[in-house]
């Protein structure tokens, strides 16, 4: 019987979606469902929602709950891990300083100041999580959820034998969003996708074997609804010809076009039919509503009817790959870039398509990406490699220099603007920082 572990289950539906979906594979009808959390009272409502699926399904897997994450990894063939380190005080102060100089961000989770402090934050708890598994699985496969996904893949493959691969679920869902557009079923459409991550890009999108870009351009220039959807996104294929996997929110604070004014957040960031990604903070003010009236919304899952139905993530498919069924899989993952993507720095972390199977995860070359588009994407892999060299040798000297590259920060600031923000964003994680010896850049 499999063993499949959860580092972080309080994060609920993630949790209770993802073991629903590998219950719909015969091989895990019987697993054991080890869910890990420091939060006994998530752990507790996490617990409950598993058992409620298995009994929904009429599963005969089992579920085990404990604060301690050497016993729930113990003999683990696939660890999956969704933590966030730090509390939303200080998660505050990742936007909230850099707004202060002037630098609007609307997420803030993956590059970027406040992307590269989050990252400093949580490495020091993967690279332990990371050991454990070498000491209690060291067979499993583990794959991550947490962001910055980038960084932190790229400082786990770099530093430890584990077995581990990030993911996300933008590029399956921009593909879909895309078939939608253009009225494609999405079983007929086939893609090639490589970059980075949150800053990937379709470099094929065919339907039935022909290329749909076409039909794309026509759709986003000629039909406003499906501009005003994905305004950002939307103007960086209209200008650089290529579609990109993550959505506007994010890919606004990733380069220099859409957010140094206050009149460009106006102009492309904030009338949009999809969602708000001129918002300042919004991931901030999402988060709080949510811990705020958590403990109702989960009674309220608890109490609803279970569906079922295998979702679209894609942590499922790989474990039944790797040691399922062994049933082929191919998906999106991070990795770094050891002969993969011709024109990103070698030795990065890069998103790229991985085929899974009973012989673990195997990605596969893509060759270079075109010239427009990796222009943009290295300068945000080449700060993210400074800033995973400044974590891992703990000098705040490399973090200060991959923000000063940020093309969003170096767009609104100077140096001296930049060292000084940097400076403020050191001290306020003063208590989350045991890997820097001085707090000054």
């Amino acid at each position: 019987m499999a063993k499949i572990t959860f580092i972080g289950a309080g994060s609920l539906v993630f949790t209770k979606n993802l073991v629903r979906d590998l219950l719909t594979f015969p091989a895990f009808e019987d697993c054991t469902i080890a869910l890990m959390d420091i939060n006994e009272e998530r752990l507790g409502f996490a617990k409950q929602m598993v058992e409620k699926v298995i009994s929904s399904g009429r599963y005969s897997a089992k579920v085990e709950a404990t604060t301690n994450r050497a016993e729930a990894l113990e003999g683990a063939n696939g660890v999956v891990c969704t933590i966030m380190v730090g509390d939303l005080s200080v998660w505050r102060t990742d936007l909230e300083i850099p707004k202060a100089f002037g630098v609007d961000i609307n997420i803030g989770d993956t590059r970027g100041p406040s992307g590269i402090f989050r990252f400093l934050r949580t490495v020091p708890a993967m690279l332990d999580i990371c050991r454990d598994i070498e000491r209690y699985c060291p067979d499993a496969v583990f794959l991550n959820y947490t962001n910055p996904m980038a960084m932190l893949c790229r400082a786990m493959q770099g530093e430890t034998k584990v077995e581990v691969t990030g993911l996300c679920h933008s590029v399956q869902g921009t593909a879909a969003m895309l078939a939608r557009w253009i009225g494609a079923p999405m079983e007929e459409i086939t893609y090639r996708c490589a970059g980075i991550n949150h800053q990937a890009f379709y470099l094929d999108y065919k339907w039935n074997g022909k290329d749909a870009y076409p039909l794309l351009r026509d759709a986003v220039l000629n039909r406003p609804e499906i501009y005003n959807e994905e305004q950002v996104r939307n103007e960086m294929f209209i200008h650089l010809d290529y579609y990109v996997t993550e959505s506007s929110g994010h890919n606004s604070e990733y380069n220099a076009w859409f957010r140094k004014r206050p009149e460009l957040i106006e102009k492309y960031c904030t009338h949009g039919t999809g969602w708000n990604p001129g918002e300042y903070a919004m991931s901030i003010k999402g988060n709080e509503k949510r811990r705020s009236d958590w403990t109702n919304k989960l009674i309220e899952w608890r109490d609803s009817p279970i569906d079922l139905n295998r979702g679209n993530e894609y942590a499922a498919y790989i474990f039944n790959a790797v040691f399922g069924d062994n049933t082929l899989f191919e998906f999106n993952g991070n990795v770094r870039n050891f002969g993969l993507i011709d024109n990103l720095p070698e030795g990065a972390c890069v998103e790229v398509p991985v085929l899974a199977s009973k012989r673990g995860l195997s990605p596969i070359h893509v060759g270079p990406l075109p010239d427009q588009l990796a222009l943009l994407v290295n300068t945000s892999s080449r700060s993210e490699e400074l800033a995973v060299e400044g974590a891992l040798t703990g000098d705040p000297r490399k973090i200060f220099h991959a923000i000063c590259y940020d093309p969003l920060t170096s767009a609104v600031l100077s140096l001296a603007e930049i060292k000084e923000m940097v400076d403020q964003m050191f001290a306020a994680n003063r208590d989350y920082l045991p890997q820097f010896n001085h707090l000054h850049a």
